[in-house]
């Protein structure tokens, strides 16, 4: 299937375009935390942040799809577009779009089984962000 032809795959897309502008902001409060989670998600590895920084001119599209995959449990951009060209319409979404359902009262979770014994008492839907996790309401 195109990626024209699926919604939540153009997400995906919009997603790694948004992030790729953060990336190389002159703002640090809009790159850091993305240079951060290339670098936690092993997409450039033998370089620091600082570095990272000074050089997020030469950081791609395809660098922030695989970051994307990877913080999905995916091995590469190809894998989890097929998942999420498999995937049932809406149960696959980036982060952001499910940030935008929630406004501002998001809880913040160091993992995802932290994150679901929160919401078998207070109820919620557990997001994944990279190796963490946050619950928005529902």
């Amino acid at each position: 299937m195109r990626h024209q032809n699926n919604p939540d795959l153009q997400l995906w897309l919009r997603e790694a375009k948004f992030l790729q502008k953060a990336a190389q902001s002159d703002s640090l409060t809009q790159s850091l935390p993305v240079l951060r989670r290339l670098l936690e998600s092993k997409i450039f590895t033998n370089i620091t942040l600082p570095e990272l920084k000074r050089h997020s001119a030469t950081i791609q599209r395809k660098h922030l799809l695989h970051m994307l995959a990877a913080e999905n449990g995916q091995s590469c951009w190809a894998d989890f577009k097929k998942t999420i060209s498999t995937a049932p319409k809406g149960t696959l979404l980036p982060y952001s779009t499910e940030r935008l359902d929630a406004g501002y009262l998001v809880q913040w979770f160091s993992s995802v089984s932290e994150a679901q014994r929160y919401t078998e008492q207070h109820s919620g839907k557990v997001v994944k962000v990279g190796s963490q996790a946050a619950v928005v309401p529902e």
